[in-house]
Protein backbone atom coordinates (compact mmCIF):
# COMPACT_ATOMS: atom_id res chain seq x y z
CA UNK A 1 0.00 0.00 0.00
CA UNK A 2 1.31 3.41 -1.36
CA UNK A 3 1.74 5.42 2.03
CA UNK A 4 0.23 9.03 1.99
CA UNK A 5 1.54 12.56 2.14
CA UNK A 6 1.66 13.63 5.79
CA UNK A 7 -0.84 16.98 5.11
CA UNK A 8 -3.53 14.46 4.54
CA UNK A 9 -3.35 14.20 8.77
CA UNK A 10 -3.55 17.95 9.12
CA UNK A 11 -6.64 19.40 10.24
CA UNK A 12 -9.15 20.39 7.45
CA UNK A 13 -12.53 22.00 8.32
CA UNK A 14 -15.69 20.40 6.62
CA UNK A 15 -18.26 23.27 6.02
CA UNK A 16 -21.59 22.10 6.94
CA UNK A 17 -25.31 23.30 7.00
CA UNK A 18 -26.79 25.34 9.88
CA UNK A 19 -23.39 27.14 10.47
CA UNK A 20 -22.20 23.41 11.43
CA UNK A 21 -18.31 22.16 10.63
CA UNK A 22 -16.65 18.97 11.12
CA UNK A 23 -12.62 18.61 11.88
CA UNK A 24 -11.30 15.86 9.25
CA UNK A 25 -7.45 14.93 9.48
CA UNK A 26 -5.94 14.48 13.07
CA UNK A 27 -8.17 11.33 13.40
CA UNK A 28 -10.97 9.45 11.83
CA UNK A 29 -14.50 10.09 11.77
CA UNK A 30 -17.04 7.92 11.41
CA UNK A 31 -20.00 8.27 9.97
CA UNK A 32 -23.24 5.54 11.34
CA UNK A 33 -25.53 4.04 8.61
CA UNK A 34 -29.07 4.60 9.40
CA UNK A 35 -31.28 2.97 6.76
CA UNK A 36 -35.14 3.51 6.91
CA UNK A 37 -35.81 1.46 4.36
CA UNK A 38 -37.75 -2.51 3.68
CA UNK A 39 -34.96 -3.75 2.07
CA UNK A 40 -31.20 -2.24 2.29
CA UNK A 41 -28.58 -5.15 1.93
CA UNK A 42 -27.78 -5.93 5.51
CA UNK A 43 -30.02 -4.27 7.98
CA UNK A 44 -33.61 -3.55 6.12
CA UNK A 45 -36.80 -3.17 7.44
CA UNK A 46 -34.56 -2.98 11.26
CA UNK A 47 -35.23 0.92 11.78
CA UNK A 48 -39.07 1.59 10.30
CA UNK A 49 -40.50 2.94 13.72
CA UNK A 50 -39.67 6.56 14.84
CA UNK A 51 -38.90 5.54 18.03
CA UNK A 52 -36.48 2.65 16.38
CA UNK A 53 -34.57 5.16 14.41
CA UNK A 54 -34.11 7.58 17.24
CA UNK A 55 -32.92 4.82 19.83
CA UNK A 56 -30.71 3.14 17.23
CA UNK A 57 -29.01 7.06 16.30
CA UNK A 58 -29.21 7.33 19.93
CA UNK A 59 -26.91 3.98 20.12
CA UNK A 60 -24.25 5.14 17.56
CA UNK A 61 -23.96 8.64 18.69
CA UNK A 62 -22.72 7.39 22.08
CA UNK A 63 -20.82 4.90 20.14
CA UNK A 64 -18.73 7.22 18.88
CA UNK A 65 -20.16 7.95 15.36
CA UNK A 66 -20.01 11.80 14.77
CA UNK A 67 -22.49 11.57 11.71
CA UNK A 68 -25.45 9.76 11.49
CA UNK A 69 -26.56 8.96 7.80
CA UNK A 70 -30.43 8.37 7.04
CA UNK A 71 -31.66 6.68 3.55
CA UNK A 72 -34.63 6.09 2.34
CA UNK A 73 -34.02 3.92 -0.85
CA UNK A 74 -31.63 0.76 -1.36
CA UNK A 75 -28.57 1.62 -3.41
CA UNK A 76 -27.51 -2.72 -2.98
CA UNK A 77 -27.17 -4.07 -6.68
CA UNK A 78 -31.26 -4.79 -7.68
CA UNK A 79 -32.71 -3.03 -4.97
CA UNK A 80 -36.17 -1.68 -5.96
CA UNK A 81 -36.40 1.94 -6.84
CA UNK A 82 -38.65 4.40 -4.89
CA UNK A 83 -39.82 7.39 -5.98
CA UNK A 84 -39.22 10.81 -4.22
CA UNK A 85 -42.46 11.15 -2.61
CA UNK A 86 -42.09 7.65 -0.87
CA UNK A 87 -38.41 8.88 -0.07
CA UNK A 88 -38.86 11.52 1.59
CA UNK A 89 -42.25 9.83 3.77
CA UNK A 90 -39.68 7.62 4.88
CA UNK A 91 -36.90 9.82 6.14
CA UNK A 92 -38.35 13.67 7.11
CA UNK A 93 -39.81 12.37 9.89
CA UNK A 94 -36.81 10.56 10.82
CA UNK A 95 -34.76 13.64 10.43
CA UNK A 96 -36.88 15.69 12.60
CA UNK A 97 -37.06 12.87 15.22
CA UNK A 98 -33.47 12.42 15.24
CA UNK A 99 -32.96 16.28 15.49
CA UNK A 100 -35.82 16.67 18.96
CA UNK A 101 -34.34 14.16 20.71
CA UNK A 102 -30.38 14.46 19.49
CA UNK A 103 -29.85 17.69 18.69
CA UNK A 104 -26.20 18.14 18.29
CA UNK A 105 -25.99 15.18 16.26
CA UNK A 106 -24.86 16.15 12.69
CA UNK A 107 -27.24 14.04 9.88
CA UNK A 108 -26.26 13.46 6.41
CA UNK A 109 -29.08 12.41 4.08
CA UNK A 110 -28.45 9.67 1.67
CA UNK A 111 -29.89 10.86 -1.32
CA UNK A 112 -29.23 11.63 -4.95
CA UNK A 113 -32.85 13.15 -5.52
CA UNK A 114 -32.53 17.03 -6.01
CA UNK A 115 -36.04 17.64 -3.98
CA UNK A 116 -35.26 15.02 -0.99
CA UNK A 117 -31.85 17.03 -0.14
CA UNK A 118 -33.55 20.41 0.04
CA UNK A 119 -36.08 19.04 2.04
CA UNK A 120 -33.97 17.03 4.42
CA UNK A 121 -31.45 19.77 4.49
CA UNK A 122 -34.77 22.38 5.70
CA UNK A 123 -35.58 19.07 8.32
CA UNK A 124 -32.17 19.64 9.82
CA UNK A 125 -29.23 17.81 7.91
CA UNK A 126 -26.31 19.03 7.46
CA UNK A 127 -24.68 16.86 4.73
CA UNK A 128 -25.71 15.94 1.63
CA UNK A 129 -24.41 12.10 0.47
CA UNK A 130 -24.83 11.68 -3.46
CA UNK A 131 -24.14 8.33 -4.63
CA UNK A 132 -24.51 9.46 -7.92
CA UNK A 133 -21.89 12.20 -7.91
CA UNK A 134 -24.09 15.22 -8.77
CA UNK A 135 -24.17 13.27 -12.18
CA UNK A 136 -27.76 11.76 -11.93
CA UNK A 137 -29.41 15.05 -10.73
CA UNK A 138 -27.12 18.16 -11.29
CA UNK A 139 -29.55 19.85 -9.61
CA UNK A 140 -28.48 18.49 -6.10
CA UNK A 141 -25.76 21.05 -6.75
CA UNK A 142 -27.63 23.65 -6.52
CA UNK A 143 -29.14 22.33 -3.20
CA UNK A 144 -25.60 21.92 -1.43
CA UNK A 145 -24.71 25.56 -2.87
CA UNK A 146 -28.15 27.40 -1.54
CA UNK A 147 -27.82 25.73 1.05
CA UNK A 148 -24.18 25.03 2.64
CA UNK A 149 -24.86 21.52 3.25
CA UNK A 150 -21.44 19.63 2.97
CA UNK A 151 -21.53 17.39 0.15
CA UNK A 152 -20.60 13.76 -0.31
CA UNK A 153 -19.83 13.07 -3.77
CA UNK A 154 -19.23 9.67 -4.47
CA UNK A 155 -17.93 7.46 -7.62
CA UNK A 156 -20.03 5.06 -8.89
CA UNK A 157 -19.50 2.48 -12.22
CA UNK A 158 -23.13 2.22 -12.90
CA UNK A 159 -24.52 3.21 -15.91
CA UNK A 160 -21.73 4.32 -17.62
CA UNK A 161 -18.62 2.75 -19.32
CA UNK A 162 -15.76 2.12 -17.34
CA UNK A 163 -12.27 2.43 -17.87
CA UNK A 164 -9.85 -0.15 -17.32
CA UNK A 165 -7.81 1.36 -14.95
CA UNK A 166 -9.61 1.77 -11.45
CA UNK A 167 -7.59 5.00 -10.35
CA UNK A 168 -7.68 6.90 -14.35
CA UNK A 169 -11.64 5.92 -13.99
CA UNK A 170 -11.43 7.59 -10.27
CA UNK A 171 -10.20 10.93 -12.04
CA UNK A 172 -12.53 11.10 -15.07
CA UNK A 173 -15.69 10.23 -13.24
CA UNK A 174 -14.61 13.11 -10.05
CA UNK A 175 -13.35 15.70 -12.88
CA UNK A 176 -17.05 16.08 -14.78
CA UNK A 177 -18.62 15.75 -10.63
CA UNK A 178 -16.48 18.64 -9.88
CA UNK A 179 -16.84 20.87 -12.83
CA UNK A 180 -20.65 20.39 -11.96
CA UNK A 181 -20.17 21.16 -7.99
CA UNK A 182 -17.76 23.99 -9.10
CA UNK A 183 -20.65 25.58 -11.87
CA UNK A 184 -23.41 25.55 -8.55
CA UNK A 185 -21.31 27.77 -6.78
CA UNK A 186 -20.26 25.22 -4.18
CA UNK A 187 -17.37 25.89 -1.81
CA UNK A 188 -14.09 23.43 -1.47
CA UNK A 189 -14.75 23.15 1.99
CA UNK A 190 -18.05 21.90 1.41
CA UNK A 191 -16.68 18.78 -0.60
CA UNK A 192 -15.48 15.25 0.45
CA UNK A 193 -14.98 12.04 -2.10
CA UNK A 194 -16.07 9.40 -2.10
CA UNK A 195 -14.27 6.51 -4.21
CA UNK A 196 -17.47 3.95 -4.18
CA UNK A 197 -16.62 0.94 -2.94
CA UNK A 198 -18.55 -1.85 -4.48
CA UNK A 199 -20.74 0.12 -6.85
CA UNK A 200 -20.11 -1.91 -10.20
CA UNK A 201 -16.70 -2.89 -9.01
CA UNK A 202 -15.63 -6.56 -8.43
CA UNK A 203 -13.52 -7.30 -6.25
CA UNK A 204 -10.09 -7.26 -7.84
CA UNK A 205 -11.02 -3.56 -8.29
CA UNK A 206 -11.75 -3.01 -4.90
CA UNK A 207 -8.43 -3.97 -3.61
CA UNK A 208 -7.10 -2.91 -6.29
CA UNK A 209 -8.61 0.72 -4.89
CA UNK A 210 -7.44 0.38 -1.74
CA UNK A 211 -3.69 -0.85 -2.27
CA UNK A 212 -3.73 2.37 -4.51
CA UNK A 213 -5.83 4.49 -2.41
CA UNK A 214 -2.58 7.39 -1.80
CA UNK A 215 -3.37 8.37 -5.45
CA UNK A 216 -6.33 9.75 -4.64
CA UNK A 217 -5.43 12.68 -2.83
CA UNK A 218 -3.96 14.08 -5.89
CA UNK A 219 -8.22 15.55 -6.30
CA UNK A 220 -7.06 17.30 -3.04
CA UNK A 221 -10.23 16.82 -1.17
CA UNK A 222 -10.54 14.94 2.19
CA UNK A 223 -11.93 10.99 1.33
CA UNK A 224 -14.59 9.62 2.92
CA UNK A 225 -14.93 5.40 2.37
CA UNK A 226 -17.98 3.02 2.42
CA UNK A 227 -16.87 -0.18 2.39
CA UNK A 228 -18.65 -1.86 5.24
CA UNK A 229 -20.18 -5.46 4.75
CA UNK A 230 -19.35 -5.04 1.15
CA UNK A 231 -20.10 -8.18 -0.95
CA UNK A 232 -15.72 -7.67 -2.04
CA UNK A 233 -15.50 -8.38 1.78
CA UNK A 234 -17.58 -11.38 2.12
CA UNK A 235 -15.38 -12.64 -1.27
CA UNK A 236 -11.93 -12.30 0.52
CA UNK A 237 -13.75 -14.02 4.02
CA UNK A 238 -16.36 -16.29 2.45
CA UNK A 239 -18.97 -14.24 4.98
CA UNK A 240 -22.66 -13.14 4.75
CA UNK A 241 -23.37 -9.97 5.05
CA UNK A 242 -24.52 -9.57 8.29
CA UNK A 243 -20.65 -11.36 9.40
CA UNK A 244 -18.75 -8.78 7.82
CA UNK A 245 -18.17 -6.36 10.81
CA UNK A 246 -14.68 -8.04 11.56
CA UNK A 247 -13.52 -8.14 7.74
CA UNK A 248 -15.07 -3.89 7.74
CA UNK A 249 -12.60 -3.27 10.53
CA UNK A 250 -9.82 -4.46 9.16
CA UNK A 251 -10.92 -2.09 5.87
CA UNK A 252 -11.41 0.69 8.34
CA UNK A 253 -7.82 0.66 10.39
CA UNK A 254 -5.64 0.25 6.60
CA UNK A 255 -7.36 3.05 5.03
CA UNK A 256 -7.18 4.96 8.13
CA UNK A 257 -3.39 4.31 7.43
CA UNK A 258 -3.43 5.42 3.69
CA UNK A 259 -5.39 8.86 4.63
CA UNK A 260 -9.12 8.42 4.64
CA UNK A 261 -10.98 10.79 6.95
CA UNK A 262 -14.21 9.51 7.41
CA UNK A 263 -15.82 6.20 7.78
CA UNK A 264 -19.49 4.88 6.79
CA UNK A 265 -20.70 1.86 8.42
CA UNK A 266 -23.28 -0.10 10.12
CA UNK A 267 -21.32 -1.24 13.29
CA UNK A 268 -20.15 1.68 14.66
CA UNK A 269 -18.24 -0.05 17.62
CA UNK A 270 -15.85 -3.04 16.22
CA UNK A 271 -15.18 0.45 13.32
CA UNK A 272 -14.38 2.76 16.65
CA UNK A 273 -12.18 0.28 18.27
CA UNK A 274 -10.05 0.35 14.75
CA UNK A 275 -9.82 3.99 14.24
CA UNK A 276 -8.83 4.00 17.81
CA UNK A 277 -5.74 1.49 16.99
CA UNK A 278 -4.61 2.88 13.63
CA UNK A 279 -4.74 6.94 15.16
CA UNK A 280 -2.76 5.41 17.92
CA UNK A 281 0.09 3.69 15.23
CA UNK A 282 -0.34 6.98 13.10
CA UNK A 283 0.49 9.60 16.47
CA UNK A 284 4.20 7.27 16.06
CA UNK A 285 4.64 7.53 12.53
CA UNK A 286 8.01 9.48 11.58
CA UNK A 287 7.11 12.64 9.78
CA UNK A 288 8.27 12.39 5.95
Amino acid sequence: MTLPRNDVFFPHRWALAHGRELTLGPAGVLMGILNVTPDSFSDGGRFEGVGDVVAHAAAMAEGGAAILDIGGESTRPGGDPVDGETEQARVLPAIAAVTEALPDAVLSIDTYRAETAEKAVLAGAHIVNDVWGLQREPDIARVAAATGAGLCIMHTGREREKLPDVVEDQFAFFETSLEIAAKAGIDDAQIVLDPGFGFAKDPAENFTLMARFAELYALGYPILVGTSRKRFIGHATGRDAAERDAGTAATTALLRAAGAAVFRVHDVAINHDALVIADAMLARRPAR
